[in-house]
C-alpha cells in the first residue's frame, strides 16, 4: 500500500464523496473538494458546479495551487437522479443527470490529468449497479451511469502505465441521495442499504495500491442489494 497523498473528490461536501473526503483525512491524505455545495468540514474546497468543465478547470488549478501543483488521486464521487418515464421528466432535467453525472466525471479527470503524479496517481471514478443493469424510470441515471462504465474502461486503455484507473460500482447507500423522491422511488423501510463511510473505506483502498497493481472493477453493495447482479 502507497501513502494516499493528495486527493480531489467532486462530491466531497456529502454522502459518499463526505465519507471518502473524511477517510483520505484519516489515513494520512488531504482531501480536495469539489462540489456545489459549502462542505461541513475544514478540507481546502471550491464551490464549482460539476458540470461546467471550464470551471471545474480552474477550481481544480487552484486547489492543486495549494498542494505544490501535485495530486495523487482523484475520486468522481458527484451524482444526481431525476426518476420519472423519459416523456414525464423535463428535458432540462434529464439532461442535467447525464451533464453532471457523465460530463462532470469526465470534465474533473480531464481538469486533473496535468497535476496527477504519474505513474503512481489513481483515479476511481463512480458509477452504480444501474451502470450495470438498467430499469425503468431512470433513462437518465442508467444512461450517465452506463457512461460511465464505458469512459472508465476506455481511460484505464487510454492511460495504462501512466496512471491506476478504477471502476467502482456501489449500490444503494444510506444517505441524503433519496430525499425528496416520492416514496414509489424511495428504497423501502427494510431495504438494506450499505454505510457510505464502508464504500469510502473500499475507495481509499484502491486509491492506496502500489504502482502497477490494479483494481480495475469492483461492485461494492449490500449483501441482499436488488439491483445486482
Amino acid at each position: 500500500m502507497t501513502d494516499i497523498g493528495n486527493v480531489l473528490i467532486s462530491g466531497g461536501a456529502s454522502g459518499l464523496g463526505a465519507a471518502t473526503a473524511t477517510a483520505v483525512a484519516k489515513a494520512g491524505g488531504t482531501p480536495l473538494v469539489l462540489d456545489l455545495a459549502v462542505p461541513d468540514s475544514e478540507h481546502p474546497y471550491r464551490v464549482v458546479d460539476i458540470a461546467d468543465s471550464e470551471a471545474v478547470a480552474a477550481a481544480t488549478a487552484d486547489l492543486a495551487a495549494g498542494v505544490e501543483g501535485r495530486l495523487d488521486g482523484v475520486f468522481t464521487a458527484a451524482g444526481i437522479d431525476c426518476c420519472g418515464r423519459l416523456e414525464q421528466v423535463p428535458a432540462s432535467d434529464w439532461e442535467r443527470v447525464i451533464a453532471v453525472d457523465l460530463i462532470g466525471t469526465a470534465a474533473v479527470v480531464r481538469a486533473a490529468l496535468p497535476y496527477l503524479a504519474s505513474p503512481a496517481g489513481r483515479i476511481v471514478t463512480c458509477a452504480s449497479t444501474l451502470g450495470l443493469k438498467a430499469v425503468s424510470d431512470a433513462t437518465a441515471y442508467c444512461a450517465a451511469k452506463f457512461g460511465v462504465v464505458g469512459f472508465t474502461r476506455a481511460l484505464a486503455v487510454e492511460t495504462a502505465g501512466r496512471f491506476g484507473v478504477t471502476l467502482l460500482v456501489p449500490g444503494g447507500m444510506d444517505t441524503a441521495f433519496f430525499d425528496g423522491r416520492s416514496e414509489q422511488y424511495r428504497p423501502p423501510p427494510d431495504a438494506h442499504l450499505n454505510r457510505p463511510e464502508d464504500v469510502a473505506a473500499a475507495v481509499v483502498h484502491a486509491l492506496s495500491q502500489p504502482v502497477g497493481c490494479e483494481i480495475r472493477e469492483m461492485v461494492v453493495c449490500a449483501s441482499e442489494e436488488s439491483s445486482w447482479p
